[in-house]
């Protein structure tokens, strides 16, 4: 089935998220849809998809123009959306999630599973899927789920397929073998659209690629593009991909944790008498497909999980007894993974979010009066040291851009002496320009002889960053390596495989 799209435009108030934009994938065509995460991708999807409704433009199938009122319109076209989040019911089998929404009964209205069950395997040997009809969705990998999902649509007899980033919740492998999926449903002559910012998986499947930066087209390009060139047409100029850093100059063990368990607020344990030391300008970087632990682990070390048993040493002090503002005056920096949730004030300046960690004390506040022009004077230094790009240091910070708005929050947290940097996925949501900026300035902190843990589920940054990689599976370490252990190694101890022995660091 061939799909156009032909001047898609959709607002949200002032906002113009997809800007006339022109798109068509042709019948058995992998097309890749380039762009970094705010560029618009999704949202064109969701038009597609019948989830949003476009304020003009339209959408042909083999040269017809459709109108979807809804999800359930675009699956009867013959549209179908393996999301970024699975739309799965974990207690329910595999056969039950196929047929949910599409219920068929026997006589007497009973649900008739046993026709669910035919198709999933018949798509499963069809394509070499293996999976099993009758296998409770809970206990299945995380690749397998997304399986699950393709299933879904092509029982729906989808002939255009929407990939909506698939490989973020994927280990190497599993990436690998939905690439190799990709290729098996595009021989059949299904349709794909795939929607990703990794320049990696661009380049290994598609046969064209076209890139949307600020909601508009910017460009096409051929897989056989660099992914300099790919990068530069992300972002509008030319950008430096390759993470430069010196062997590191260790000193004295820093940070010390020992028998680290964390329980959630169910009773359960999200990390699991975890052991680790990082060393004076040292990175470590944690791995691990996203939900394995890592954000509680984070979490405890700043002192923002309550329940927490084990020990946190920070050059000889104990930070579990401790409140958060203690830890962060005992000079520990924190990025955390949700900027918006936990690491800025959206209606409150730029100014005025800088000096979140240190609004009660000098040099910023005296007698309870806020140091106006000092603060002034800080802010405007570090928008121009850490390149935000803004009207002014007064502008709100809910304003700027994903990029931007992580800028400020690692130019509040690298603005003070340091003793310790925790940085939770320091990119997520960035653009590859930012990106490049954001490596250089934890690089820096590490040569300056800090401490360093990132977390992070791109295992592209994990591989850049690591002096030592930690590798974390269902709340347990699995492994510490060396940072240029094998890209598949790593992604068989992200599924829970112990590396072999002599491997750990």
């Amino acid at each position: 089935m061939k799909l156009e799209l032909r001047g898609i435009t959709k607002r949200f108030g002032s906002l113009v998220a997809n800007d006339h934009i022109d798109l068509t994938v042709e019948a058995g065509e992998i097309h890749c849809l380039l762009g970094e995460n705010g560029a618009g991708k999704s949202t064109l999807m969701n038009v597609l998809y019948g989830l949003y409704q476009a304020d003009d433009g339209e959408v042909l199938l083999d040269g017809t123009a459709v109108n979807f009122a809804g999800p359930g319109d675009a699956m009867a076209a013959g549209i179908g959306m393996v999301h970024q989040h699975f739309m799965l019911i974990p207690v329910f089998t595999v056969a039950e999630n196929v047929m949910l929404g599409h219920e068929s009964t026997k006589a007497g209205g009973i649900l008739d599973l046993a026709t669910a069950r035919a198709k999933v395997r018949d798509i499963s040997d069809r394509f070499g899927f293996d999976v099993d009809p009758d296998a409770l969705v809970d206990d299945l990998p995380v690749g397998v789920q997304q399986r699950v999902e393709i299933i879904k649509a092509l029982s729906r007899d989808a002939k255009v397929l929407v990939f909506d980033e698939p490989t973020a919740v994927l280990t190497p492998q599993e990436t690998d073998e939905l690439m190799q999926i990709m290729r098996q449903l595009k021989q059949s002559g299904t349709s794909i659209v795939f929607i990703t910012h990794k320049l990696r998986e661009v380049r290994e499947v598609a046969d064209r690629i076209t890139v949307i930066r600020l909601g508009k087209v910017v460009g096409e390009a051929a897989p056989t593009a660099s992914n300099a060139e790919l990068a530069s047409l992300m972002v509008g100029r030319a950008v430096e991909l390759t993470v430069h850093k010196d062997a590191p100059k260790l000193g004295d063990e820093s940070l010390v944790v020992e028998g680290l368990t964390v329980i959630d607020q169910i009773g359960q344990l999200t990390v699991n008498d975890v052991s680790f030391t990082v060393r004076k300008g040292e990175i470590l970087a944690v791995a691990g497909v996203q939900g394995n632990g890592q954000t509680e682990l984070t979490e405890a070390l700043v002192g923002l999980q309550p329940r927490v048993r084990g020990s946190i040493r920070l050059d000889g002090v104990e930070l579990t007894t401790e409140s958060v503002r203690k830890i962060l005056e005992s000079g520990v920096g924190f990025v955390p993974e949700d900027r918006n949730e936990d690491g800025l004030v959206g209606e409150f300046t730029i100014a005025e979010n800088l000096m979140l960690d240190r609004s009660d004390s000098a040099p910023f506040v005296r007698v309870g009066n806020i140091q106006r022009g000092l603060l002034a004077e800080f802010a405007r230094d570090r928008v121009k040291e850490f390149d935000v790009r803004t009207q002014g240091i007064d502008e709100k910070v809910g304003r700027l851009s994903g990029g931007n708005q992580q800028k400020v929050v690692l130019a509040r947290e690298l603005s003070r002496e340091l003793s310790l940097l925790v940085a939770a996925q320091p990119t997520r949501g960035v653009d590859v320009g930012s990106i490049e900026f954001i490596h250089k300035r934890i690089v820096a902190t590490r040569d300056a002889g800090v401490p360093v843990v990132v977390v992070s589920t791109e295992l592209d940054e994990v591989v850049a960053l690591a002096d030592r990689i930690m590798v974390m599976y269902r709340g347990r370490i699995v492994g510490i390596v060396p940072g240029d252990t094998p890209r598949d190694v790593l992604g068989l101890m992200m599924a829970g495989e112990v590396p072999a022995e002599g491997a750990a660091a």
